[in-house]
């Protein structure tokens, strides 16, 4: 699988697909803190963010505010942000053209298709993917 790790703590694995379980019919959205170290990134966060799309079933779109509040505590922590989530209620796993089209940050996009029960990351908007580990313990 090409493309730089992205290791995530299985307890996050399991609150980000929580996230996504709690609105089966709507795209949720979050980002990921933590650090990176050389090519691979090590998620320590999970901040979930509201959807604030004009079509949450078919798009999202993280409130600007929230998204400045959960970078605010990344820097507090001494963390940077390392990727960020969405979901695709009906599929497919990887990036749609909107989520190509508005990627903004150089760090990898976890999609998780709720039909599908697959994650799976990228870099955008290259649609590029990334190896990704779900780690049982701390890094």
């Amino acid at each position: 699988m090409p493309g730089v790790p992205l290791h995530l703590p299985a307890a996050l694995h399991a609150a980000l697909w929580q996230h996504a379980r709690t609105h089966p019919h709507h795209e949720v959205v979050g980002a990921l803190g933590g650090v990176q170290h050389g090519e691979t990134w090590c998620v320590h966060t999970l901040y979930p963010l509201p959807n604030i799309a004009p079509d949450p079933a078919r798009e999202y779109l993280a409130d600007p505010t929230y998204l400045l509040r959960a970078l605010k505590a990344m820097r507090a922590e001494r963390l940077d942000l390392v990727g960020l989530y969405h979901s695709h209620p009906r599929g497919p796993d990887r990036p749609s053209r909107t989520d190509t089209r508005l990627a903004a940050y150089d760090v990898p996009y976890l999609i998780a298709d709720l039909r599908g029960g697959t994650l799976r990351a990228y870099l955008l908007p290259e649609a590029q993917e990334v190896a990704m580990h779900i780690m049982d313990g701390p890094e």
